[in-house]
């Protein structure tokens, strides 16, 4: 049986955490993904973990793609988490880009981000992952 669910395109909120105020990198991503036929939700600037992830709930989103290049990412990426896992939202599929060491790229995957994406990775990486991640989660649950 088919749902209307699998015919639709993929979901992606994009978001800016916090206080930081530089969002050219969000709407690379956010353009890239839509000009893979992606529907991209773009939150704008500011946003506080609740906003971000009562946004994905909204708009049943399959992923959320955060940007924060403020530092605050160990302290914005565990309350998006917690916040996802409080709405039983388990589902949605994390992933950033930013450059961080090795010991900060296991804590953040041990709290459930799905992929980090450094600057200068290929928008085609990205694409792929989320196309790989969103879709296969999209095949479990639809």
């Amino acid at each position: 049986m088919a749902s209307t669910q699998a015919a639709r395109p993929l979901r992606v909120v994009v978001a800016k955490a916090g206080l930081d105020g530089h969002d050219r990198g969000a709407k690379v991503i956010a353009r890239a993904l839509r000009d893979a036929g992606m529907e991209v939700i773009y939150t704008g600037l500011f946003q506080t973990p609740e906003q971000i992830v009562q946004t994905a709930i909204q708009e049943d989103a399959d992923g959320i793609g955060l940007s924060i290049l403020s530092g605050a990412h160990m302290t914005l990426f565990p309350l998006v988490v917690e916040q996802l896992k409080g709405a039983r939202r388990r589902r949605h599929r994390l992933f950033r880009r930013r450059n961080h060491s090795a010991r900060r790229r296991r804590e953040l995957k041990a709290i459930g981000v799905r992929a980090l994406f450094t600057p200068g990775a290929p928008l085609q990486e990205i694409v792929d992952f989320v196309n790989d991640a969103c879709g296969r989660r999209r095949e479990l649950v639809g």
